[in-house]
């Protein structure tokens, strides 16, 4: 299994420049390669394979005049550019056919030098290497400083260097994990649980557990609408003003980071103490278009189911996810009797048929667990609520 760790780098000055330059040879290449390919397009002639693209936009155009200056930068962070156009358009094939799961994709894009996010591959034909005072030594960059969290599982088969939005640079190594470590890395269990993912509460498990929802978003909304209102009213172009935008970005990437931390740390303990896991597939994207909208994106749901699935399939869990129109909130979870649609401003409800009172979130975690298999009896076989006939 795949994975990446990602760590801060600290660049000088000249680390810096050199890195700029990197990111924009990088971004040139890749415009150079979808100007060609659109090209080829509107001539009705065949795509031009990346060998060609290769030998025409990087070492025929290094002997030109107008693009000499590729040859200051690491001829692999070029040809990674190039594979990362080919990938864009065969994402983007594959979208049409069907055959990529997922939303459609649009056809790839001119990058622009403006945009916040950049970033270069070094694979391992780069030479790079972490040197024994523990820095990142990248080809004609240098040796940047790494802040190490913590230390790699195995040796990295390549790295990204990403600037963010807010300014920051980080180092994002790709790691093949051996399968049997990780499982022996969590301890035996054979614990289930069924989580109910709400507003009100971040989840409530089927255990009886509550986990209070952060609110990261709402709680720095306040600071945010200040920059946010310093921002406008900067003139457009000026120096002050990317100074504002560096300060509402950096606003917004310390919630990012606390709502991602708090994700991690949930999902890990939760993986950890239970062998199988049942969730509610939610449909957040039709969410996001309520009045909702705002305390959706801030719990995050979406971020944290994907973690369970990774974290699941690395350590030898099971994830279950059952369908989004199972009636969770409507059903008993002691009798199976369902008893019809309730606001949400109702949070308990007693059932008509054998009159137990429901927590709203506790009484729809069991149903998932149970909708899930993952609900036991004595002799351990799972069960599901038996038919219960209608009352007259």
């Amino acid at each position: 299994m795949q994975l990446r760790y990602a760590f801060r780098l600290y660049p000088d000055v000249a680390q810096r420049t050199a890195l700029a330059r990197a990111f924009g040879c990088a971004r040139v290449v890749f415009n150079d390669a979808v100007r060609a390919r659109e090209d080829a397009r509107k001539a009705q002639r065949p795509f031009p394979k990346i060998g060609e693209l290769s030998t025409r936009l990087i070492t025929e155009a290094k002997r030109t005049k107008e693009r000499c200056w590729l040859g200051e930068v690491s001829a692999v962070v070029l040809q990674q550019a190039l594979r990362d156009a080919e990938a864009a358009y065969r994402n983007f094939f594959d979208s049409l056919k069907g055959t990529r799961k997922g939303p459609r994709l649009g056809a790839p894009r001119f990058k622009s030098r403006k945009d916040t996010r950049q970033s270069v591959r070094f694979t391992a034909n780069a030479r790079w290497n972490i040197t024994t005072g523990g820095r990142l030594n990248l080809p004609k960059i240098g040796a940047v400083k790494v802040k190490w969290s913590r230390t790699l599982p195995a040796r990295p088969s390549s790295v990204t260097v990403v600037k963010d939005s807010a300014g920051r640079y980080f180092a994002s190594f790709v790691i093949d994990t051996d399968p049997a470590t990780d499982a022996a890395r969590m301890p035996d269990t054979d614990q289930a649980i069924g989580i109910d993912l709400g507003l009100t509460s971040f989840a409530v498990l089927s255990d009886g557990t509550k986990i209070d929802s952060p609110r990261f978003l709402r709680r720095a909304e306040k600071k945010l609408k200040k920059a946010q209102r310093e921002l406008s009213r900067k003139q457009k172009g000026s120096r002050n003003r990317e100074k504002a935008r560096l300060k509402v970005a950096r606003a917004h990437a310390k919630v990012a980071d606390a709502r991602r931390e708090f994700l991690h740390q949930v999902s890990t303990k939760l993986i950890r103490e239970n062998q199988a896991i049942g969730v509610e597939d939610l449909a957040v994207r039709g969410l996001a278009r309520t009045r909702l909208a705002k305390s959706v994106h801030d719990a995050g749901w979406a971020q944290f189911v994907n973690m369970l699935a990774y974290k699941a399939a690395r350590y030898g869990r099971t994830l279950v996810r059952i369908g989004r129109f199972e009636p969770t909130s409507q059903t008993c979870s002691t009798c199976g009797v369902k008893d019809g649609p309730k606001p949400l401003n109702v949070r308990e409800w007693t059932c008509t048929a054998c009159g137990t009172l429901h927590d709203r979130d506790h009484n729809a975690a069991l149903n998932i667990k149970t909708a899930a298999g993952l609900a036991a009896s004595a002799c351990g076989a799972p069960v599901r609520p038996g038919v219960i006939p209608a009352r007259r």
